[in-house]
């Protein structure tokens, strides 16, 4: 009879750290030793898989909350969106590093073995992937120069759309078609890129053809008629426009607040006295009114340097083709106005200009006939 107590437990791992197999360990055994030995080995492992699985789904729960954490702070702190994205990506990747090396621990591989193999494995893949850590240097130097942050419309690669985000290693932009274009810094780092919303403030131009013998006194008259009736168009100067927008903006930021209620901006209000759901609400309304100011801030956009410049819509005559007179028609509007007012012109053009006896003309070829000698016709 076989006692249990007197059964020589072996150790697998330190076997197999001297060089032994599990068959090596083993084999010297009697059936009954290798069977209790081998389900030892089992129940191990298998508690240190649990322990591994149970870390790995605390480890994600509270990656997730330093995740939040780290965001708050950023957003707190007004940092700009593109490196916001670019430290919150970078905190994940770091994180859940680190749980991967603690679950490795955990299981029984050593981590100093498993780092120095993750370092060498680390360099024989940066050499393979030069191009890679080109586009991770290029994504550090956009968030330091900033030529473009999340939120712009940009046109570069041959692509042209709004950024969405800025990651490690590319740029993720939004197609006016809603397709999604993933750029890989590195390029975007080294070529050019055209900002179309760094300023504030942009100029319209469009080219109208007109008949030829139109009255262009008054086809000019017309046209600064048609612009400066639209509020959108810069009337004198930027600085004069961009004061009547700020006056703008703050009067539609005011909000009605009901009679012998707390308002969202009295901080001496008794909000105790209010019904709990009252309460909820205005310091809702606060929550929203804070984070509309740091957003204004966040958005606020370089302007012009001369402001003070008189920049009032432009007409002339820019050439003389073969079927019409082209003028040129230029006029200021900030950014976000843009295109809207390009279309909303071209369409009132098209519109009021034959109904003041402006016609726009087709492509046209004026033939002359010569009469033929009556010598000629007569030798046929």
């Amino acid at each position: 009879m076989i006692q249990t107590q007197d059964i020589p437990i072996v150790d697998l791992p330190d076997k197999a750290d001297k060089g032994h197999t599990a068959w090596d360990a083993i084999k010297g055994l009697s059936f009954d030793d290798a069977i209790t030995s081998i389900a030892n080995g089992i129940v191990q492992f298998s508690f240190r898989l649990l322990i591994a699985a149970l870390v790995f789904y605390f480890g994600k729960f509270v990656i997730k909350k330093l995740f939040e954490v780290v965001r708050k702070i950023l957003v707190a702190n007004e940092v700009d969106e593109s490196l916001m994205t670019f430290v919150l990506s970078l905190v994940r990747i770091v994180l859940y590093f680190i749980l991967i090396v603690t679950i490795v621990g955990i299981l029984g591989i050593e981590t100093s073995s498993f780092l120095a193999l993750f370092a060498s494995a680390g360099v024989a893949i940066g050499m393979a992937l030069s191009g890679t850590l080109q586009n991770f240097a290029g994504g550090v130097l956009i968030l330091l120069l900033k030529p473009y942050k999340v939120g712009d419309y940009i046109e570069a690669q041959g692509f042209a759309g709004t950024v969405k985000e800025i990651q490690i290693f590319h740029t993720v932009i939004n197609t006016p078609d809603n397709k999604t274009i993933i750029i890989p810094n590195g390029g975007l780092s080294t070529g050019s890129i055209n900002n179309y919303s760094f300023e504030s403030y942009r100029r319209v131009d469009w080219k109208i053809g007109l008949s030829y013998g139109c009255d262009y006194v008054k086809a000019k008259e017309l046209f600064i008629k048609i612009l400066l009736s639209d509020d959108r168009v810069v009337v004198n100067t930027l600085q004069e426009d961009m004061d009547k927008r700020k006056a703008k903006l703050l009067a539609e930021q005011k909000e009605e607040v009901p009679e012998n209620d707390c308002p969202p901006d009295d901080p001496d209000c008794e909000e105790e006295k209010l019904p709990f759901w009252k309460r909820l609400w205005y310091r809702k309304k606060r929550k929203q009114q804070e984070l509309k100011q740091k957003l204004q801030k966040k958005t606020t956009i370089k302007l012009p340097t001369n402001l003070d410049v008189s920049r009032p819509p432009f007409v002339a005559i820019t050439e003389l083709a073969d079927s019409s007179v082209n003028f040129v028609v230029r006029a200021w509007t900030h950014n976000e106005n843009y295109w809207n007012l390009y279309f909303d012109m071209t369409e009132r053009f098209y519109k009021e200009f034959p109904e003041n006896g402006l016609d726009f003309p087709f492509p046209q070829l004026d033939v002359h006939l010569a009469d033929v000698p009556k010598e000629l016709t007569m030798n046929k």
